[in-house]
């Protein structure tokens, strides 16, 4: 039985909408193309239908991760509410919703081109986002890379600890320190030398 474009459109929808959340949960290699397919509710012999191949699954996957979390970004009223909510412990507990680059950057590292370049593009939107939160200077990008950063190490390093470490929070509680501290610095030096 053959099913509609639009059928097939929402199933491939679906299908990626998975991968995200899975390979963020997992990783590209800890989660099977079988696995995936069950879990999006299909059999494993209809992937080739959508996908010429896993990598080409994995770049679609990686780039709405990351279009989620710009959706996400967008709605943030300030650069504290930001750092606030990426750096929390829902975050740490949740990677199947959160950021992709502290879930799989050691993981897109070991992928092929494609995947990497979707990597850079999504992160390139992340500094492109938090550089605009931050006052306009020559400045402004290299802060807001170092920034990300420090955001992603920590939540990565926060979510290799078992839940109960308390060493995880500290983790993120002092990457939320740390970052705040730089965001009041570069706002104080902003309000300090005013543009003419």
């Amino acid at each position: 039985m053959r099913i509609s474009r639009d059928q097939a459109q929402q199933n491939h929808d679906r299908v990626v909408t998975t991968a995200a959340r899975m390979f963020r949960e997992r990783g590209f290699d800890g989660v099977a193309v079988g696995d995936l397919m069950k879990a999006a509710g299909f059999t494993h012999g209809g992937f080739y239908n959508h996908f010429k191949s896993k990598e080409a699954l994995s770049a679609q996957a990686l780039d709405q991760a990351f279009r989620q979390m710009d959706d996400h970004r967008a709605g943030m009223e300030s650069l504290d509410d930001l750092l606030v909510q990426y750096l929390s412990e829902a975050a740490c507990r949740a990677p199947g919703k959160a950021c992709p680059a502290a879930a799989l950057a050691g993981d897109v590292s070991r992928q092929g081109e494609p995947v990497k370049q979707v990597f850079a593009e999504g992160f390139e939107r992340m500094v492109e986002s938090m550089a605009a939160r931050l006052p306009e200077g020559p400045r402004a990008r290299g802060e807001a890379i170092a920034l990300l950063s420090r955001m992603a190490g920590a939540l990565a390093l926060a979510r290799a600890m078992p839940e109960s470490s308390e060493l995880g929070r500290e983790v993120l509680a002092a990457a939320l320190e740390s970052c705040r501290a730089d965001a009041a610095r570069l706002t104080g030096e902003a309000n300090q030398n005013p543009r003419s």
